[in-house]
């Protein structure tokens, strides 16, 4: 009979990601630092709330660790391309913002170059073996830096996001199928989704 091997965090993190990469375990070092900073556990419900300014790796460890999600509203994306991430506790109405600094993505020498040609296919083999041992080296850097050196936490205030509503399904009178109240438009006296409804701009 096998026995069950419990997961740590960081292997969740990669389960749920797919793979490991310098990315994720930033996303693992910030989710880690909210929960202790805000004294939380991982989110069953809405308890925790996370505000990530980019759609990057890291935000799956968020995710994996804190129990944050866009299925039970409490993980809200601001497209700010910006290693920035703001958890709000809604028991203690504690907020910690955590931005990343730019020590974290210190690149070794030729990095750039070789990650273009390994992303475009045109790396050979052997570069190939060199770029990942690269992500590995810099994946357990992150996961080793000193707090000081990856990040900054500042306590902020922040205005608490809505809980999750459940909103009336409507049905679309172009392509029939369900959409949410919030998201129907009425179009020449008809309900229908935002996809059959189109875009109507003056250029502005």
């Amino acid at each position: 009979m096998m026995m069950s091997v419990e997961k740590n965090d960081w292997e969740k993190s990669i389960e749920f990601h797919g793979h490991s990469c310098p990315g994720l375990a930033i996303g693992y070092r910030v989710a880690q630092a909210a929960l202790a900073e805000l004294a939380a556990v991982r989110a069953i419900d809405e308890e925790l709330v996370a505000i990530v300014e980019n759609d990057a790796c890291g935000v799956d460890a968020v995710q994996a660790l804190t129990g944050c999600s866009l299925g039970k509203g409490n993980l809200i994306y601001r497209d700010h391309g910006k290693q920035v991430y703001t958890f709000v506790c809604r028991d203690s109405g504690r907020a910690a913002r955590i931005a990343v600094k730019a020590s974290a993505w210190r690149n070794h020498p030729g990095h750039k170059e070789l990650r273009i040609k390994y992303f475009s296919g045109a790396a050979s083999p052997e570069e190939r073996e060199v770029f990942q041992q690269i992500q590995r080296e810099r994946t357990e850097r992150i996961l080793e830096m000193p707090a000081e050196e990856l990040y900054e936490v500042r306590q902020v205030e922040v205005e608490l996001p809505p809980l999750a509503r459940v909103f009336d399904t409507l049905i679309c009178a172009e392509c029939g199928e369900p959409v949410m109240e919030p998201r129907a438009r009425l179009q020449e006296g008809k309900v229908v989704c935002l996809p059959c409804a189109g875009q109507y701009s003056r250029g502005w």
